[in-house]
Parts: structure tokens; C-alpha cells; sequence
């Protein structure tokens, strides 16, 4: 098989993620390095360049956990029939209720006032 399907995608995603996560515990490394041979005195750079670690670490974390989890179509398929069979149910009964309200309404509206002067027009 040629690499362009998803398990080469999925593959690649794999190895990238697993690339941010050795570049993150790098940044965050090397900030401590520095900081411990006094090549940088500043604590604002030094925890600055270990949030960015911790930060793209994190994401590498979970683009990996993203990236090995197995689809989620199948669960959510069959919670998304359930949930429009019963939003089918409740459309149906609240249009029934429009057209009864529409045919009170006609009905309302044909009557005639028994106060109102039986010779005029209207």
C-alpha cells in the first residue's frame, strides 16, 4: 500500500507528536541548564522558556492520546439515532399542536358575535 492513506496520517501524526514532546522536555531542560550554571540571571526568560515547554508538551500530550484513540464515529452514531428519534417525536407532536391551534383559531375567528346587529353587512 502506498503512504497516503490514514495509517500513514495517523503514523506521522504519532512520530511528530513524540518530536514536540522531546523538543518541549528540551526547551524545559535547557532553561533549567541555564539557569543552573548561572549562563542566564534573569527568572522572567527562565520561566518563560519553561512555560513554552511545559505548554507544547502538553499539546504533544494530547495530539498523541488524539492521534492512537480509536474513532469515535460508531459510539456517537448510535447515541445521535437515539437522540433524533426522539427529537423526531417531540417535532411532531408540537406541529400537531400548531395545526390544532391554527384549526381553533378558524373555528374562533367563523363565529358569529350573538351581541353584534344581525342586519348589518360585516
Amino acid at each position: 500500500m502506498v503512504c497516503g492513506g490514514f495509517t500513514c496520517s495517523k503514523n506521522a501524526l504519532c512520530s511528530l507528536n513524540v518530536v514536540y514532546m522531546l523538543v518541549g522536555l528540551l526547551l524545559i531542560g535547557v532553561a533549567a541548564w541555564g539557569k543552573g550554571y548561572g549562563l542566564v540571571s534573569s527568572i522572567h526568560i527562565i520561566g518563560g522558556v519553561i512555560a513554552v515547554g511545559v505548554f507544547l508538551l502538553l499539546i504533544a500530550v494530547v495530539g498523541l492520546i488524539g492521534a492512537i484513540c480509536v474513532p469515535c464515529g460508531t459510539k456517537m452514531l448510535d447515541h445521535a439515532t437515539e437522540a433524533l428519534k426522539i427529537l423526531g417525536g417531540v417535532g411532531l407532536f408540537f406541529s400537531f399542536t400548531e395545526i390544532l391551534g391554527v384549526w381553533l383559531a378558524v373555528r374562533y375567528r367563523n363565529q358569529k358575535d350573538p351581541r353584534a346587529n344581525p342586519s348589518a353587512f360585516l
